[in-house]
């Protein structure tokens, strides 16, 4: 009986998308910028050479690089054996909710609530409530930031005063950071939890709980208890379409949060990108007939993408890279596996936000063949194809 698996490489964007420059991200290209940069010798940090991708490669990834944006591809130029194209977002958001909704057959619908790139930058009432749900008498940050920049010059003072650190980026988000001990873990998913509400009310798609640990002295790191309470998506998605045909929906990594559990039946969680790839991977062994897994693997995007770390971004690539061959051999006969990304987040581009971008979409199982350019949404309608449920959204299969 057939399967599917849709996995997201957050941030793995391949530039392109036609309207980059109305986000101020004209000529971004996050893969095609880190292959160039290899290439160059400009990528060397626990790494050498060229990007070595050929199991993403040889399933079309520099075809699908070069179609979405006709950039040089270094490294990248094996004949394609499985399907690929390039898909284009129309949800007006360069998000992590924006790009997985639409992925699962949902574009938003509305506009998202984006804070203004001012110190500070929310509303006094806002904060107001803030300040009330965590019983304090103010808040650290206030103003755009990078997460680990932002804990690393606030994590001491947050210690001293209890406030907790809030701040925002080119996505609709709050996030707030706090420390694990010094404020306590439970205390901040509360907040979050208390305040999710009212963000969504606004349309800001999430409220963050970002929690550290560490001092002043040792330095301050973020752990992987980091949780997305998001606004649930408008109308059903692939996830419900499954479910809804009786399958199972299984979540690896924050896909659970993403969607506000809607549509999931089971949640796979695990402390970095290394524990989740060995959920994926067993859940290709173990996941039953007619069931969807969907994976996000948000690694590229928070420890490489963010913090425009080219040579991190480029091990991260070539070490799923493995994973993706792992893969490849244990799928069955009946197995679909699609390989995607949400986004772009150019480590080359100037800033620390994401960057508008088409992404690859590269098909195992079913064939080869070029999709051409494609809809996000084409994805969700695609998989409902491949497991024979009626698709309920705007997407068209690629499927022949």
């Amino acid at each position: 009986m057939a399967r599917a698996f849709l996995v997201v490489l957050d941030s793995v964007g391949c530039g392109g998308a036609p309207d980059a420059a109305e986000f101020g991200d004209a000529g971004a290209n996050t893969l095609a910028h880190i292959a160039q940069a290899c290439a160059a010798g400009q990528a060397e940090e626990g790494r050498s050479g060229p990007l070595a991708l050929p199991v993403l490669d040889a399933l079309g990834l520099g075809a699908a690089i070069r179609l979405a944006s006709g950039a040089d591809t270094p490294g990248l130029h094996s004949v394609p054996r499985g399907l690929w194209g390039a898909a284009t977002e129309v949800s007006r958001g360069k998000d992590t909710p924006s790009g997985h909704w639409e992925l699962a057959g949902v574009p938003v619908p509305w506009e998202w609530t984006y804070f203004p790139h001012t110190t500070p930058c929310f509303p006094d009432t806002l904060v107001a409530r803030i300040c009330a749900a965590a019983g304090t008498d103010g808040i650290l940050g206030n103003c755009h930031a990078a997460g680990i920049p932002i804990v690393a010059a606030l994590g001491d003072e947050h210690l001293r005063s209890g406030w907790p650190i809030c701040y925002t980026s080119a996505d609709s988000v709050l996030q707030i950071a706090a420390h694990e001990d010094g404020f306590g873990l439970q205390r901040l998913y509360d907040l979050c939890a208390a305040l999710a509400p009212l963000l969504h009310d606004m349309r800001v798609g999430r409220v963050i709980a970002r929690p550290f640990v560490g001092d002043a002295q040792s330095g301050f790191a973020r752990t992987g208890n980091r949780r997305d309470f998001a606004i649930a998506p408008p109308a059903p998605t692939l996830c419900d379409w499954v479910q809804g045909a009786g399958g199972r929906v299984h979540a690896v990594g924050k896909i659970n949060d993403i969607f506000s559990g809607q549509g999931i039946d089971a949640v796979h969680k695990g402390k970095d990108d290394l524990a989740l790839f060995q959920h994926f991977l067993r859940l290709i062994d173990e996941a039953e007939a007619d069931s969807f897994t969907f994976c996000n693997f948000v690694e590229f995007d928070t420890l490489y993408g963010h913090p425009r770390d080219v040579s991190g971004y480029a091990r991260a690539l070539e070490r799923f890279d493995a994973v993706a061959g792992q893969a490849l051999a244990r799928l069955q006969p009946d197995d679909m596996l699609v390989i995607t990304a949400d986004h772009g987040n150019d480590p080359t581009a100037p800033g620390t936000d994401h960057t508008r971008e088409r992404v690859p979409v590269l098909v195992a199982g079913k064939g080869a063949g070029e999709i051409g350019h494609c809809a996000f949404a084409d994805v969700a309608a695609s998989i409902a194809a491949h497991l024979g449920i009626p698709a309920q959204g705007p997407g068209r299969s690629f499927l022949a």
